[in-house]
């Protein structure tokens, strides 16, 4: 930037154009001149946008204004709430705070847009954007310039449409015509799925608040998904034939290896699922922490963990409820009997994260009750 523009930038007084004539000769300090008139610039447009007649404030769109160094200069009141979980975003670098929400390329091309003028100093793309105590934020991004204060200097605005529950409804539709079907074919579940969901949901909170190094990869994204995708466990009985699925009494040993056939049909329809966990918990939710599950004969933290989850979920819930081939088991005596299940059928610690919620269970499963016929 030339002095000339300098002189021209309607930030700068006439003493300001003073004192940068007399650096003219003087070319080594003219950066932080401009420096410092950039500092005003910023200052002057947070007083502007932080104006109560300002319509950005209260605007439901999320915003934020970065300069060219990709300072983030303002965060209205839609953006602030929309990353609460952000200590801060005014007085950041937009980068440190979004960067991975961004692929790489994206990336370069938004300083390519800031620092160039790349495609009309203007770029559209998107952003999934999280924390541990924050679910995913799908969002669409919109970035472009502005000038406020000087012809010279341009402040840059990026929007952010928050489309993530359009696209989990959109996606959760697609999945629940599934599940439906599958309930067609199992008369005796009832309000199982639902309970399952709720039960794992419970323990994954809990496991969220416990110490152990081992669980730490349990965030806000993984409660979540495992609130929705617990219920898909057994979407793979749609292919299990009716006489075997509801047959009163026990099965065949054939029978029997039928019936373990839905844990692999279930990982074969799910695995258009984007999120792997899907595929995880059909597949691996019989399998033993001690290697006798099915199908492959998993063991200990080869089973994935949001399927070691929902094992003691159906479990616990299989055990409550009453089937063609057994009675309704009280409360006291389903935990006596997961908890002989320890080391052999369930983690150990999974397990006993579970014995201190049981009640919570018992809840679940008392307010969530199926409806008896006549």
């Amino acid at each position: 930037m030339t002095i000339n523009a300098y002189k021209a930038g309607c930030m700068a007084d006439s003493q300001d154009i003073e004192e940068i004539e007399e650096l003219e000769d003087e070319p080594e300090t003219l950066d932080a001149v401009e420096e410092e008139i950039s500092e005003d610039n910023n200052t002057h447009l947070k007083k502007y946008l932080t104006a109560r007649t300002n319509p950005i404030i209260n605007n439901v769109h999320p915003m934020l204004f970065l300069d060219k160094k990709m300072k983030i200069i303002y965060a209205n009141k839609a953006c602030e709430q929309l990353f609460s979980d952000f200590s801060s975003l005014t007085g950041n670098y937009f980068m440190d705070v979004f960067g991975r929400a961004f692929e790489i390329e994206d990336i370069r091309k938004i300083r390519e847009t800031i620092l160039t003028g790349a495609n009309g100093y203007s770029w559209k793309g998107k952003a999934n954007i999280k924390s541990r105590n924050m679910a995913t934020i799908q969002t669409r991004v919109s970035l472009f310039a502005i000038n406020f204060f000087s012809r010279e200097q341009s402040d840059f605005i990026i929007k952010f449409d928050d489309v993530t529950n359009e696209n989990k409804l959109i996606l959760q539709s697609v999945f629940m015509s599934l599940l439906e079907a599958s309930r067609l074919k199992d008369n005796d579940t009832g309000k199982h799925i639902s309970r399952v969901n709720f039960y794992s949901n419970r323990l994954a909170e809990e496991l969220f608040r416990c110490s152990n190094p081992s669980y730490n990869r349990i965030n806000a994204d993984f409660i979540e998904n495992i609130s929705f995708l617990a219920s898909m466990h057994d979407v793979g009985k749609i292919g299990t034939p009716d006489d075997i699925l509801n047959k009163e009494g026990p099965l065949t040993d054939e029978e029997w290896t039928t019936m373990r056939t839905h844990t692999v049909n279930g990982a074969f329809i799910l695995s258009t699922h984007p999120h792997p966990m899907a595929k995880e918990i059909a597949l691996s939710h019989h399998e033993h922490w001690d290697g006798s599950g099915y199908p492959y004969q998993l063991t200990g933290d080869m089973i994935p963990l949001s399927a070691r989850i929902v094992s003691i979920a159906d479990v616990y819930d299989a055990l409550r409820m009453e089937r063609a081939y057994k009675p309704a088991l009280n409360h006291d005596i389903s935990l006596k009997k997961m908890t002989e299940g320890r080391d052999k059928h369930f983690d150990p610690f999974l397990l006993d994260i579970f014995v201190t919620i049981a009640s919570d269970f018992r809840d679940i499963y008392e307010n969530n009750q199926d409806v008896k016929k006549k």
